[in-house]
């Protein structure tokens, strides 16, 4: 794919938006929505409070159900639970560089995370690469999966800007791949992995996801692939240039990363 749109001058991130979305059926499409939802707002629920959050409610789910749809949309509770410290050994997994780091300028740590976007008729996956001093989204991309390919993509376009001195992701499998790392290796940038799922020291990512959600994809309904990539490049280009951030001491990310 990446030779094919070499060779028609197209940047490949075209190719994401412009797909269709992935597809559920109708009744799972509405539970995936509220476990979105909630997810949001506790994302310490792992899928056995999530089951009985979702009872509470009234839905007939069992667990086996709600972690198909979890694993599917690319989330588990953040709280320890056995066998977390498990490693993938079929991927080289690196340490976390940043407890006790002071961070304290631009491109000192980047860090990324995937998020899911649901659609009427079904969902798409969002990357974002974050500067962690900043807060600056540096890039993003869309896709119908969760192969590691569009993660890669949205690393190559932050690169081509500039690089930091550390990456930080989780242990997630598109991160893991050598397909991510080699480009960050290549540029002598320092790999640190946190562990395994969506962690609290992906703080930063999680807080901007919370943001993209209740800011734009909850009140909006986006029809197509098309339109909700425009929705989201109007919101990242307000969320850099012109949203005040509260931790920022009310300073936009671009006047602080790029002074």
């Amino acid at each position: 794919m990446r030779r094919q749109c070499e060779l028609l001058g197209l940047n490949r991130s075209t190719l994401y938006y412009q797909s269709t979305p992935a597809e559920e059926n109708a009744e799972n499409l509405q539970l995936m929505m509220l476990i979105d939802r909630q997810y949001t707002e506790t994302p310490f629920y792992g899928s056995r409070r999530m089951t009985e959050w979702l009872k509470a409610q009234g839905h007939s789910v069992n667990r086996k159900r709600i972690q198909r749809l979890m694993r599917l949309m690319g989330i588990e509770g953040i709280a320890p639970k056995p066998g977390t410290s498990l490693r993938n050994k079929a991927h080289k997994v690196y340490p976390y560089l940043l407890r006790g780091l002071e961070i304290s300028r631009p491109n000192q740590v980047w860090s990324t995370d995937i998020t899911y976007c649901a659609m009427p008729q079904g969902f798409m996956y969002l990357v974002a690469i974050i500067d962690w001093y900043s807060r600056y989204v540096i890039s993003w991309e869309l896709s119908n999966s969760l192969d590691a390919d569009f993660c890669v993509q949205a690393l190559e376009q932050a690169l081509d800007q500039t690089k930091p001195d550390i990456f930080n992701t989780d242990q997630g499998c598109q991160f893991t791949s050598q397909d991510f790392l080699a480009p960050l290796l290549e540029k002598e940038v320092k790999v640190s992995m946190d562990g395994k799922g969506r962690a609290l020291d992906n703080i930063f990512v999680e807080r901007l996801w919370r943001s993209v959600k209740y800011e734009l994809l909850y009140l909006n309904e986006f029809r197509t692939v098309a339109e909700l990539y425009q929705g989201l490049r109007q919101y990242f280009d307000f969320y850099n240039n012109e949203r005040l951030h509260q931790s920022l001491k009310y300073k936009t990310p671009q006047s602080i990363h790029f002074g």
